[in-house]
């Protein structure tokens, strides 16, 4: 995996998990606000290849492997965004004394019902110029990795509520890892496995989550607080899925994370 590192070696370390799956790079204005702070540390997930299908089960593997060479002194914070929530929440299951706590923001979904308000509350929002851009998606961006950057970029206003910035950051996506690791983390929800393996996580797990992310936050909570009695949840209004570029609450948003990952 690729890292980006930020900040001085020795300080506690935060590693950030991005979203997607498959687009990387856009949580480098997290690690730029955390780093007077924290050794942060950004991966970029690994890519799908012609050697093998991308499962949750190998993101967790590899995550363990940054965490084990990278954090020997002491164990890590773990915060992850939308699917990166639900990697670190995996991890965390698997392997439940590798982690310090995990703050889990704008995290995805873990029931049929809470996807589908997801879709309902994005198509609601679509104008008829939206509706357009997205029919044209396969024909404007043939390349399936431009097509998912090209959805994120879109996604970024669709989800938001009022930005400070439009600069995703978004370094190159890998639609094929999207299409692989998504449709087994589906696969595992239908099992029953999840959820229901988040028991074994006893560390402290933060929710951040805005009232305006089409994510439904309130029925997210609902699903993990069964398996997680320990979950803090915080909640803004208004506010959407990337809570630091949003206007009225970034600094409220970094202000929160950096005292909870200081009590860590």
């Amino acid at each position: 995996m690729r890292i980006r590192e930020y900040g001085k070696p020795g300080s506690p370390v935060v590693i950030l998990l991005h979203g997607g799956p498959g687009a990387p790079g856009y949580l480098a204005p997290v690690a730029r606000r955390l780093a007077d702070s924290f050794q942060v540390l950004e991966p970029f997930q690994r890519r799908s290849s012609g050697t093998g299908v991308l499962t949750v089960a190998v993101h967790v593997e590899d995550l363990l492997e940054l965490v084990q060479s990278r954090c020997p002194a002491a164990r890590p914070a773990l915060v992850g965004h939308s699917w990166g929530a639900m990697l670190a929440l995996a991890f965390a299951a698997e392997h439940p004394r590798a982690a310090a706590g995990l703050a889990l923001v704008g995290c995805g979904t873990f029931d049929a019902g809470a996807r589908q308000s997801l879709e309902k509350t994005r198509q609601s929002r679509m104008d008829p110029g939206l509706r357009e851009r997205m029919a044209r998606l396969a024909l404007d961006f043939p390349d399936p990795d431009a097509r998912l950057q090209a959805v994120g970029r879109l996604y970024l206003r669709l989800d938001s509520h009022r930005l400070v910035s439009t600069e995703l950051e978004l370094e190159r996506c890998d639609a094929c890892g999207n299409e692989q690791t998504w449709e087994d983390m589906l696969g595992l929800q239908q099992a029953g496995v999840y959820p229901a393996a988040f028991a074994a996580i006893g560390v402290p797990v933060l929710m951040l989550h805005g009232s305006a992310d089409p994510h439904p936050g309130r029925l997210i909570r609902a699903s993990l607080e069964p398996y997680l009695p320990q979950l803090e949840c915080r909640e803004w209004e208004p506010c959407g899925h990337y809570p630091w570029l949003e206007e009225a609450v970034a600094d409220e948003f970094f202000s929160t994370l950096r005292g909870w990952l200081g009590r860590l």
